[in-house]
C-alpha cells in the first residue's frame, strides 16, 4: 500500500485499516445506520475496522470532541488543523497510528506532552505541516515517524532521547523521513536503530567522514535533490556495510563515489559525472569473494556512456541486473 509517496504496508491479519480515504465512496448516513457504536459527528466509523476512525478531508479547523476510546487508528490528514492540546487524546490509551499529513501544524501550537502516555504509538505522519523542529516527548516505541515538507533545520540532542532508549530493536525507531526541509548538514542525533533514513530534497553542505558512522543499522539512505558535491562528500562518508540502497540522484556529482561492496541499488542519475567509471568506487579489489553485490546501478542523466566502461568492470560488479547510462 503506498501512502504520501512512501510504502505503508497493511497487515490484514492485525486488523490494520485501510489508509485510503473512505470520503465520498460510501454515504456516511449508511455508516452511522450500520455501526451502533458512538461516532464524532464530523467523522466516520466504519463497522469493518472498528478501531479506525476517518475524519480526514473535512476542513477542520478543530480537533473532533469525544474521540472514542476504542480508537487505535486515527485520520486526520488534509484538513485546516493548526493546534493539538493535551485534552485531544485524554479519553485514548491505546493509539497505534496518528496521521496529520497536509494540516497547518505550528510547534508553538503543540501542547509538548500530547503523545507522552500513548506507549502503544508506531506511526506518526506530520507531513506538509509548519513545524520547525521536531514534537518533543515522542513515545518510545514509535517505529515511523515523518515530517517530510516541513521547516525543520536541525535536531537537538534532546529531541529524540525518547526514541534511543529500548534496547529491542523491533520496538525502536526504524524509519525517519525528514525529506523536503530546511537542513544545511546532516543531523548528528538519532537513534542508532534506524534503517530507513530520508533527507532528500534538503540544500546540504557536504557530508562529513562519521556523519552516518554511529547509524549500525542503516539499509536506506536517500539524498536525492541536496546540492550535493563530490569536494564536499568524504570518501568514507558511505563506509556502511549495512547499507542496501543509497539514493544521490538529481544532486551535483561529478564522480562516482565510493560505496561499500554490500550495496544493492545506487542511483546517481542526473548527476555532472562526466566520462569517468572508476571500478574501485565498487570494488577496492576483485577476486572469487571480493566483488560487488551491486544489482542496481543508474547513471543516465550524466556524461557517461557505455564505452567508458572499463574491460574489468564486468568482474566486479558480476551479480548487476540493471544498469542505465
Amino acid at each position: 500500500m503506498d501512502y504520501g509517496g512512501v510504502p505503508l504496508w497493511i497487515d490484514r491479519l492485525l486488523g490494520e485499516p485501510s489508509v485510503l480515504s473512505l470520503r465520498g465512496r460510501l454515504d456516511a448516513a449508511w455508516y452511522r445506520a450500520t455501526n451502533p457504536q458512538a461516532c464524532p459527528q464530523r467523522c466516520d466509523c466504519p463497522i469493518q475496522w472498528p478501531t479506525a476512525l476517518y475524519c480526514d478531508q473535512r476542513s477542520l479547523e478543530d480537533l473532533p470532541e469525544l474521540l472514542p476510546a476504542r480508537t487505535q487508528y486515527l485520520f486526520l490528514q488534509r484538513n485546516n488543523i493548526s493546534s493539538l492540546t493535551a485534552s485531544f487524546l485524554a479519553n485514548i490509551t491505546g493509539l497505534h497510528w496518528l496521521i496529520l499529513d497536509h494540516n497547518l501544524l505550528k510547534n508553538d501550537q503543540l501542547d509538548q506532552g500530547i503523545l507522552r502516555n500513548q506507549s502503544q504509538l508506531v506511526y506518526l505522519f506530520a507531513n506538509h505541516n509548519q513545524l520547525s523542529s521536531v514534537p518533543r516527548n515522542l513515545p518510545d516505541g514509535l517505529k515511523q515517524l515523518r515530517l517530510a515538507h516541513n521547516q525543520i533545520s536541525s535536531i537537538g540532542p534532546e529531541a529524540l532521547k525518547n526514541l534511543k532508549i529500548r534496547q529491542c530493536n523491533n520496538t525502536r525507531l526504524s524509519l525517519l523521513d525528514l525529506s523536503e526541509n530546511a537542513f544545511s548538514s546532516v543531523p548528528r542525533h538519532l537513534p542508532t536503530s534506524l534503517q530507513q533514513l530520508y533527507l532528500s530534497n534538503n540544500s546540504l553542505s557536504g557530508l562529513d567522514e562519521d556523519i552516518f558512522q554511529r547509524l549500525v543499522h542503516l539499509k536506506h539512505l536517500r539524498l536525492s535533490h541536496s546540492f550535493l558535491k563530490s569536494g564536499n562528500v568524504h570518501p568514507q562518508a558511505f563506509n556502511l556495510s549495512t547499507l542496501v540502497e543509497l539514493d544521490l540522484s538529481y544532486n551535483k556529482l561529478t564522480s562516482i563515489p565510493t560505496v561499500p561492496t554490500t550495496l544493492q541499488h545506487l542511483y546517481l542519475e542526473a548527476n555532472e559525472i562526466q566520462g569517468e567509471f572508476n571500478v574501485t568506487s565498487f570494488c577496492r579489489e576483485v577476486g572469487p569473494l571480493t566483488y560487488s553485490r551491486l544489482k542496481t546501478l543508474r547513471l543516465d542523466g550524466n556524461e557517461v556512456s557505455y564505452r567508458h566502461l572499463p574491460s574489468d568492470w564486468v568482474y566486479c560488479l558480476r551479480v548487476i541486473q540493471s544498469i542505465y547510462i
